[in-house]
């Protein structure tokens, strides 16, 4: 199956603390690493992983960073021939701290602001040949729903993400296969009632999200409640890009929702479990060892 990803790619600074500092507070931190990341190409890579054929569209800058981002994807079995280099913009950049098993995130978008229009007509046709396209907010708003609009016209199963949390217009949830908010983008975009309630509304369309609590849905018929894997966690970094990725390539390999889920917990389970957004993000076969344990 062929799995495309239009989105963010960035550099992740990411510094280990004890504990999250409070406003205006200054901590030490334990720890510095640079490690590539992006909800787009943590997607990306976490399909790849789970064995589809993937494909990230997306821009970098001409920076160094810029290059290693190219370079991790081709090591990770991503093609990375469409993505564009733009002169003279720095290459987006995450600075996340981690710290008492969680994480709070600062991007910077960078070079993931030039995501157009333009750049998604360049690509298009190949885009179009995809199994299922991945979306997230880390790339502008119209492009996003500029993808949505032309993959629902050719019958292309799209999976959206809507993270950062952002309102959405119902035309484009009309449009989406499925779309992916935890419990606080689900009420921006869906008002602040039960999550019961917007399931029972949008079935086989939404999924929520519910961290330690794992996942809900509605195929219909019956209101479903997929519990999370118990994980040791060590990082959460990249645990819901996995969900995602692994959530639509099930999806697109034609699994029921309900089964769907249950894998795209179990990986997103195992990626916290190592330290870095790709680093820890699980096989097929990983996946598959830890769902027949459980």
């Amino acid at each position: 199956m062929k799995i495309a990803v239009v989105g963010s790619i960035n550099m992740d600074m990411t510094v280990a603390a004890d504990r999250i500092p409070t406003k205006g507070e200054t901590v030490f931190g334990t720890d510095l690493k640079y490690v590539p990341g992006g909800k787009g190409a943590n997607q990306a890579v976490a399909a790849s992983k789970l064995g589809a054929d993937t494909a990230m569209y997306g821009c970098v800058g001409d920076d160094a960073a810029g290059e290693q981002l190219l370079e991790n994807l081709r090591e990770q079995g991503v093609d990375e021939s469409k993505i564009k280099i733009v002169p003279g913009v720095p290459t987006g950049i995450a600075v996340i701290t981690v710290a008492d098993k969680d994480n709070v995130i600062v991007v910077v978008p960078g070079a993931n602001g030039r995501v157009d229009t333009d750049y998604v007509d360049s690509i298009l046709d190949e885009l179009l040949k995809s199994d299922m396209v991945l979306l997230q907010h880390e790339i502008p708003q119209e492009t996003v729903e500029y993808v949505i609009g032309k993959c629902a016209a050719e019958g292309v199963p799209v999976v959206m993400n809507p993270a950062p949390a952002r309102p959405v217009s119902q035309e484009t949830v009309d449009k989406v296969s499925w779309i992916t908010p935890n419990e606080t983008e689900a009420a921006i975009i869906f008002g602040d009632r039960p999550i019961d309630e917007m399931l029972a509304d949008y079935p086989n369309k939404l999924v929520v999200t519910l961290g330690s609590d794992g996942t809900a849905a509605a195929d219909g018929e019956t209101l479903l409640r997929v519990p999370a894997r118990k994980s040791e966690v060590v990082d959460t970094t990249g645990a819901g890009d996995t969900f995602n990725a692994a959530f639509a390539v099930r999806c697109a390999a034609g699994d029921s929702l309900e089964d769907a889920l249950h894998y795209a917990n179990t990986a997103g389970g195992l990626s916290t479990e190592k330290y870095g957004a790709q680093g820890g993000m699980p096989t097929d076969a990983e996946v598959r060892r830890a769902m027949e344990t459980e």
